[in-house]
C-alpha cells in the first residue's frame, strides 16, 4: 500500500530509511558528492511504499509555492533490489494523482536525468528543456499537464 505523509508524520524509522536511501542512490551509486538534505523536506509530501519494513520506492511531493512556482516530483527512487519490479512506474501514476487530482494542480515539473526521459514521457512528461548537467550528471526539465 502507498503511503502519502508530511514531513512530521513520519515514523523516525521512515524517515531514516528515507534518507538513506536518498543517500545510497544519489551520492553513493552516483558517485555525486552533494549535501543530499537540502532543507526543503519539512515542507513536502513523501510518498513511498513498503515491502514489510523496507521502503522499496519513494519520491518527494514538493506544493506549488514551497520551491518553484508549481508542485514538483523530486527524489524519485527504487530500492536497488526492487528495481524492474514495476514499483517506478506505481510510483510516477500514484504521485501524477495525488498532485493532478488531490491537490487540484494542473502542471507537474520535475528536472530527470537524461537516461530516464522516455521513461518520464511514457506518462504524458514533455521535455522543456535542452539537457543540462546538475552535479554533474545530465538532465532535463521535463512538465506534465493535465
Amino acid at each position: 500500500m502507498w503511503q502519502l505523509k508530511k514531513f512530521n508524520q513520519l515514523e523516525l524509522e521512515d524517515l531514516y530509511q528515507i534518507l538513506k536511501n536518498r543517500v545510497d542512490i544519489f551520492v553513493v551509486e552516483q558517485k555525486c558528492a552533494y549535501p543530499e538534505i537540502d532543507g526543503i523536506d519539512p515542507d513536502c509530501y513523501h510518498l513511498f511504499k513498503k515491502d514489510g519494513n523496507e521502503i522499496v520506492a519513494y519520491a518527494r511531493l514538493v506544493p506549488n509555492g514551497v520551491l518553484y512556482n508549481y508542485p514538483a516530483i523530486g527524489r524519485i527512487i527504487v530500492n536497488q533490489n526492487y528495481r524492474k519490479s514495476g514499483y517506478g512506474r506505481e510510483l510516477i501514476k500514484q504521485a501524477i494523482k495525488i498532485i493532478t487530482e488531490d491537490w487540484q494542480e494542473p502542471e507537474i515539473k520535475l528536472h530527470g536525468q537524461t537516461y530516464l526521459r522516455e521513461f518520464y514521457q511514457s506518462f504524458g512528461f514533455k521535455e522543456i528543456s535542452e539537457p543540462y548537467l546538475e552535479d554533474g550528471i545530465p538532465h532535463v526539465d521535463m512538465l506534465y499537464k493535465k
